[in-house]
């Protein structure tokens, strides 16, 4: 007899334990599109497991990389020591990114990517002599994972209270103006105006204490919250005017989720740091990175004497020979299939169409999206309890697997996503849909 199942040693992330052991939702296989259940049930991926499966499930190429990287180098230390494919993979890094970001610093993860960056903007203002720039700025609904200073700059509440004093932050508001921007279609045409918030924080705060401030260029885990037309422009030009760094926060919309590598790209605003993850690797192994100005790096290295180290920070698995072999061989799928900008071309207007599609069911109140990454959000409950979690396990039920925040439905399918499962994603969102009352 098959031994039964316990699930009480996991203490699982984000997660309702309590609800999920009770009715465990149990996945033990992923190819392409598609993830398989314990149960034998087929659902159809509509996040890309969570932002990041880019290239969709099962890629044969990034383990056998990863298995031929474990036989020749499993592990080397990265402090004052160094292997080729670690500066192989920065160097094929920064041929995606901006002008002028030519510097990879690796983490482990976005939440690692975030902390980095933090420190890293701190140790460049102090290098600059500007010693008193040391508070940050964040947005309200923004996610920058979940160490101290990610949830200090974030703007999600849940995620903040209860871990005690913070780091010294301020956050900007949101862009979310469902009174004015509903239905939009790519970015929203007003609120523009919301960005001169941050000229007036600066000056309440003052230009000599602020050191940096850190957006996503489309809100994630907020609601895929997009930015108003000419927003991050003027964020760009009031952060240069200050001396204050601008930092992107890309674990989300990097590599290919809005067609092109990264929404710096994409939206033609080039901040001073960038963070990644996820997509990077296509979620096969953890990896982040922080890119970075050369002017950064160039600071930060030559302010300290010649022979000491430059920047107190690190971990021990920063550029991980066998993530790095990941990273490269998820690089040479994306250019190999032009998966980067899909999103831009008629795979992403067809998920535009199909998910406006959604717009005249009674209990839907906003549909917004930009490339592959799109949301539904649907009127809040009479009782104020949020509707999302229960959409999710009826979508499940039916195949396909959803994101839920609040009452909002979130989907960023692979990229290697085709009109057919674009149809059943829709279809089976709609069905839903018209199931909850208005």
């Amino acid at each position: 007899m098959e031994k039964k199942r316990n699930y009480d040693a996991f203490w699982m992330p984000f997660t309702a334990n309590r609800d999920f052991k009770a009715n465990p939702r149990i996945i033990n296989r992923a190819e392409g599109m598609y993830c398989y259940s314990d149960q034998g049930q087929q659902l159809l991926d509509a996040t890309a497991g969570l932002w990041c499966v880019n290239a969709g499930h099962g890629r044969r190429e990034i383990g056998d990389a990863m298995a031929k990287q474990v036989a020749e180098l499993d592990y080397s230390s990265p402090f004052n020591f160094g292997h080729d494919i670690g500066f192989e993979f920065a160097e094929r890094l920064v041929d995606f990114t901006p002008t002028g970001i030519n510097k990879v610093f690796f983490t482990c993860s976005g939440s690692e990517a975030v902390e980095s960056a933090l420190k890293i903007a701190l140790a460049y203002q102090q290098a600059k002599g500007n010693a008193g720039k040391y508070k940050l700025i964040g947005r309200e609904l923004g996610y920058h994972g979940v160490n101290f200073g990610g949830i200090s700059v974030g703007g999600l509440t849940p995620n903040r209270k209860g871990f005690g004093p913070l780091l010294p932050t301020d956050h900007l508001s949101h862009t979310l103006d469902i009174a004015n921007n509903a239905f939009s279609k790519g970015l929203p045409e007003h609120g523009v105006d919301k960005a001169e918030q941050l000229e007036q924080l600066i000056q309440f705060h003052g230009a000599d204490s602020v050191a940096a401030v850190i957006i996503e260029p489309i809100a994630g885990a907020g609601g895929v919250v997009l930015p108003p037309k000419g927003y991050l422009k003027r964020i760009r030009e009031i952060c240069t005017r200050h001396d204050v760094v601008l930092i992107f926060d890309e674990v989300i919309t990097g590599w290919g989720r809005l067609g092109s590598p990264f929404a710096s790209i994409e939206f033609d605003v080039t901040p001073d740091l960038i963070t990644s993850a996820k997509g990077i690797t296509s979620g096969v192994v953890p990896l982040g990175a922080v890119f970075a100005k050369d002017e950064i790096y160039q600071t930060v290295v030559n302010s300290a004497p010649e022979g000491a180290v430059e920047l107190f920070h690190g971990y021990t698995y920063s550029a991980h020979p066998v993530a790095c072999a990941a990273g490269l061989a998820t690089l040479d799928i994306y250019q190999r299939e032009g998966l980067l900008e899909r999103g831009r071309g008629d795979i992403g207007q067809y998920f535009e169409q199909g998910l406006h599609s959604l717009k005249d069911i009674p209990s839907i109140v906003d549909i917004r999206n930009y490339g592959l990454i799109g949301a539904v959000q649907f009127a809040a409950p009479a009782d104020g309890k949020p509707i999302g979690f229960d959409i999710l396990k009826r979508c499940y039920d039916k195949g396909v697997m959803v994101r839920s925040m609040g009452n909002t439905i979130a989907l960023s399918p692979p990229l290697i996503i085709e009109k057919e499962h674009i149809d059943i994603i829709v279809d089976t969102l709609g069905a839903v849909a018209k199931d909850i009352p208005a």
